[in-house]
C-alpha cells in the first residue's frame, strides 16, 4: 500500500465510498488510495491489526471493482482471460485466480464468482479497474455481455475468530454452511447481499456485497459494529489491512506482482491451470515452467532489528541478488517480514540473505509461506 501526497485539487477529485462520512466520525486517517478517500487507520495499525487476530474487525473495502460476465459465452470468456480453471466451479462458489498478457505478465489477481452456468462475478484491484476492463472488453466474445458494476456495491470485509458468531445475529443464512471460497444470497441486516466466506487476512472472514446508497451501508456498518460490540469489534483500515496480508504471505498487485511477473516466478502455479486448454499467456507461462524461473519470490524474516521495505536491495556475500517487494513489521510476530524477488539459486527454505537497509545488510531468512505460523 503507498500512501501519497496530493494537492487540494487532486483531493477533490478523489471518490468516497458510501461510508466516508462514518469513517470521518470515527476519527480515521484519510488517505488517498487507488483513486479513492480511503481510512487508512483508526485507533492504530498494530491495535487494529490485533483485533483481526484475536476477535473482529470490520473493513469498508468498497474502492474494490466489480465487473458481471453473462451469456452463453460467459464461460468460455472467463476461461481465456483468467489462469485458474472456471470449469471447475459450482454454482455459489469462488475462486483465486489471475489474469495475464500473452507474455505472462500479470494484468491483475481476483475472485471468480460463478453464480450460474452463464453468469459470473469478477472482483478485482482499486487501482486496476479501468485497466482491467478495457482489457476485458478487447478480450470479449460474442455471446457475452460485460459489464463494469464497481460503483453499484458497497463492500464490507468482516474478519476475526469472531466474525461468524457477530453476523450470525444479523445474517439470514446459516453461515456455518458456507464453506471456505463459497457463497450465498442473503440478507445482513435485513439488506440483500452475496454473502462470501472469504477474506484477505487469514483468519475466518466473509465479505458483503451489497447496494452503494449511503443510507444502507451506514445501516449494514451499524448492525455489525453493534453486534460485535461484545466481542470487542474495531474498525479497521488499510494500514492494517497490508499487515495482515503480509503476514500470510499474500500478493498484493502493484508491488508483488504486476505486469514484469508471472505466475510461475510468484509462486501462483497453484492457480494455474495449464492443461484446462488455451489462455491467455499460456504458451509463455508453460516455458517458463519448463525451463525454471530464473527468480522466485519468497518470503522471510528479519534476524535482526530493522523493517525491511518495498525496493530495498536484497544481497547473498555483497552482490545484489533480488528486491522486497513488501515489507512491514509484523504487529504478531514482533519483528520485521517482508517478501520479495530472489535469484533462484538462493532461494532455498532457511537460506540467509541480506537486505540492505540505510546502507548496511541486515541479515534475514527465507521461510515457507505463510510467513505466521499458525496453530
Amino acid at each position: 500500500m503507498n500512501d501519497q501526497t496530493t494537492t487540494a485539487t487532486e483531493t477533490a477529485e478523489l471518490k468516497r465510498t458510501a461510508l466516508y462520512d462514518v469513517h470521518v466520525k470515527l476519527g480515521a486517517k484519510i488517505v488517498p488510495f487507488a483513486g479513492y478517500q480511503m481510512p487508512v487507520s483508526y485507533r492504530g495499525i498494530v491495535a487494529e491489526h490485533a483485533a483481526v487476530r484475536e476477535r473482529v474487525g470490520i473493513f469498508d473495502v468498497s474502492h474494490m471493482g466489480e465487473v458481471t460476465v453473462k451469456g452463453p459465452a460467459a464461460l468460455d470468456f472467463v476461461q481465456k482471460i483468467t489462469v485458474n480453471d472456471a470449469s471447475s466451479l459450482a454454482h455459489g462458489q469462488a475462486q483465486y485466480s489471475a489474469m495475464c498478457l500473452e507474455s505472462g505478465g500479470i494484468v491483475d489477481d481476483l475472485l471468480v464468482y460463478r453464480r450460474g452456468d452463464d453468469d459470473f462475478f469478477l472482483v478485482i484491484n482499486a487501482s486496476n479497474i479501468a485497466k482491467d476492463f478495457a482489457w476485458m472488453q478487447q478480450n470479449a466474445l460474442e455471446g457475452m455481455e460485460l459489464k463494469n458494476v464497481s460503483d453499484d456495491y458497497t463492500l464490507l470485509a468482516v474478519q476475526g475468530p469472531k466474525s461468524a458468531d457477530t453476523l450470525r445475529k444479523l445474517a439470514s443464512a446459516d453461515l456455518d454452511a458456507i464453506a471456505y471460497y463459497h457463497f450465498v444470497d442473503g440478507e445482513v441486516a435485513g439488506v440483500p447481499m452475496i454473502i462470501s466466506r472469504t477474506g484477505y487476512t487469514g483468519e475466518l472472514g466473509f465479505e458483503l456485497y451489497f447496494s452503494s446508497d449511503t443510507a444502507t451501508g451506514e445501516r449494514v456498518w451499524n448492525a455489525i459494529m453493534e453486534a460485535g460490540a461484545e466481542f470487542g469489534i474495531e474498525p479497521v483500515g488499510l494500514g492494517a489491512r497490508d499487515t495482515l496480508r503480509l503476514e500470510m504471505g499474500y500478493c498484493l498487485y502493484g508491488n508483488d506482482i504486476d505486469e514484469s511477473t508471472n505466475t510461475i516466478e510468484a509462486g501462483l502455479g497453484w492457480i494455474t491451470k495449464i492443461n484446462k486448454g488455451v489462455f491467455n499467456g499460456r504458451d509463455v507461462i508453460v516455458k517458463v515452467k519448463e525451463e525454471k524461473p530464473h527468480r522466485k519470490l519468497v518470503g522471510f524474516e528479519m534476524n535482526e532489528r530493522g523493517i525491511p521495505r518495498q525496493h530495498y536491495d536484497i544481497t547473498v556475500n555483497g552482490e545484489r541478488v533480488g528486491e522486497v517487494t513488501s515489507g512491514t513489521s509484523s504487529p504478531t510476530m514482533g519483528k520485521g517480514i517482508g517478501m520479495g524477488y530472489v535469484e533462484s539459486r538462493y532461494t532455498g527454505i532457511g537460506s540467509i540473505i541480506n537486505v540492505m537497509i540505510r546502507g548496511q545488510a541486515v541479515p534475514a531468512t527465507i521461510v515457507k509461506l505463510p510467513i505466521l505460523k499458525k496453530g
